[in-house]
């Protein structure tokens, strides 16, 4: 007979990488890809094969490191797409990936991060480089196009203000375990509504808080702005299940995929990808998931 508990105990560290990036792409969230709404250039079946993709190397991250589990990861996605799916989920991986099975994640990812050398910095920019993430532009300090710097962190530090992801790294992954991690296990546990929608919920949360890197990036501050305080009214209009919450996430979908999707709020969905890795191998979520 299945038993919940032991399927999960048995899933590895590439197996919940895959499958937290299955969730998160499965879920029908405002403005992203997903079964029922994609891309002219970007399909759901690019992160179901990206998802697969990335499994090995997040395996072998306690061994290799950061920036060669950021660099495989990238490699062995770019073999089987042919565009940027996800860089900014990678980055946010390699670091939890890299923590012992034995150790506790929040406090093992700090040690990780302090221990991060001029090597992965090296590999994590040769990664940016290869993936060319849309609305990079240049920067005064540290770009991608020159030299790493002696270490990872520093390029994270010095993008911090400008990109959550990078805000992650100098903060010992706040973000994600208090925000994402917390609130989905507030929704999917405590509340016992559907995985998706507690996923959604969390995307409008972090949406609310913390204004969208990729949309800021491609669209400027302003619009980002403008997303976060859309996502406020979503969640001022009721809860998950209700009519007028409904509506709400409805017409927020149509304003986000307007302008050719350039509001695609990507960041965000790094974020909730990463929560959902720490809630599957930490087995707050177990599978199987309430439909």
């Amino acid at each position: 007979m299945f038993n919940p508990s032991r399927e999960a105990a048995c899933l590895s560290v590439g197996q919940c990488a895959t499958l937290a990036c299955l969730l998160e792409a499965s879920v029908a969230k405002p403005g992203n890809v997903h079964p029922g709404a994609e891309f002219a250039d970007l399909s759901f079946r690019d992160f179901v094969l990206s998802a697969v993709a990335i499994g090995p190397a997040m395996d072998g991250a306690s061994t290799s490191g950061v920036g060669t589990a950021v660099l495989a990861a990238v490699r062995a996605t770019r073999s089987v797409v042919p565009t940027n799916t996800n860089l900014g989920t990678v980055l946010l991986l390699a670091p939890l990936a890299s923590v012992p099975r034995d150790r506790s994640l929040r406090a093992g990812v700090r040690d990780v991060l302090a221990a991060m050398t001029a090597a992965d910095a090296a590999a994590v920019y040769d990664a940016i480089r290869l993936t060319r993430p849309g609305g990079l532009g240049t920067v005064r300090d540290m770009d991608v196009a020159g030299h790493p710097p002696e270490t990872l962190l520093l390029a994270m530090q010095a993008a911090a203000d400008r990109d959550m992801v990078a805000r992650q790294y100098v903060t010992d992954f706040s973000a994600v375990f208090d925000e994402v991690v917390a609130e989905l296990a507030q929704g999917a546990v405590v509340r016992q509504w559907p995985l998706a929608a507690a996923v959604i919920h969390v995307q409008m949360q972090l949406l609310q808080r913390f204004p969208d890197s990729l949309i800021a990036r491609k669209c400027g501050p302003r619009v980002a702005e403008e997303a976060a305080m859309r996502a406020a009214r979503v969640l001022a209009s009721g809860q998950p299940g209700e009519a007028g919450y409904a509506a709400a996430l409805a017409e927020f979908d149509v304003w986000l995929r307007a302008d050719q999707h350039r509001r695609n709020p990507g960041t965000t969905a790094d974020l909730i990808a990463a929560g959902l890795f720490v809630a599957l191998r930490d087995k707050i979520l177990k599978p199987p998931f309430r439909p």
